[in-house]
């Protein structure tokens, strides 16, 4: 049985401005670099096998703190990035309607279709089940992907946002090609780091 934890990376300015980040290298920010610790120590003492992360810095720089604890080697892939917003990348909700309309989301502006999305995370979660068999991986990347990635996992047709948190934490196991959900969304590691 392998089991993959996926997780999401820590808070950016970006997050915080609901600003559209997609490909963007925004950087965590201070609470970001501490929700990013206080998850590293909740893997400190857990047995794990490698970390896989997208190598923009939000997800790069999480990862790196759990393996600053734990020692475990981080894998950077590129198709672990986040989904290309195209040219609504820096942009808010409000800015988005100002300057494309209230329909934007019906134009072409150069966003990555969620198919292409798709057939990327696919390929590199193919590979890392097939390289680590039994194993016990850990894979940092971002919001609208794992979203994609979800809807796949727990076979879910909506339509709906998961509502994922900044390094929330999902534990999925797969066992003779089916996967099951034993965490979702959880952030119990970052209860202490609230009033910091």
């Amino acid at each position: 049985m392998t089991t993959i934890a996926f997780i999401r990376h820590g808070e950016t300015d970006w997050n915080i401005e609901r600003r559209a980040q997609g490909c963007m290298d925004i950087p965590l920010n201070n609470q970001g670099q501490k929700q990013a610790k206080a998850l590293a120590e909740r893997f400190r003492n857990d047995i794990w096998d490698v970390i896989y992360a997208s190598p923009l810095s939000r997800a790069f720089k999480t990862a790196e703190a759990i393996s600053e604890l734990s020692g475990l080697k981080v894998v950077l892939d590129e198709r672990l990035r986040e989904i290309s917003f195209g040219e609504t990348e820096g942009t808010t909700e409000a800015e988005r309607i100002e300057r494309w309309g209230e329909d934007w989301k019906t134009l072409d502006l150069g966003r990555e279709t969620n198919e292409q999305a798709d057939e990327r995370w696919k390929a590199v979660l193919e590979e890392i089940v097939l390289n680590h068999k039994n194993q016990k991986v850990l894979i940092v990347t971002h919001g609208a992907l794992l979203v994609r990635i979800y809807k796949y996992l727990l076979q879910d047709k909506t339509d709906k946002w998961y509502g994922l948190n900044n390094t929330s934490l999902s534990i999925f196991k797969l066992d003779d090609q089916s996967w099951s959900c034993e965490l979702f969304n959880c952030q119990k590691h970052l209860e202490e780091t609230q009033t910091i």
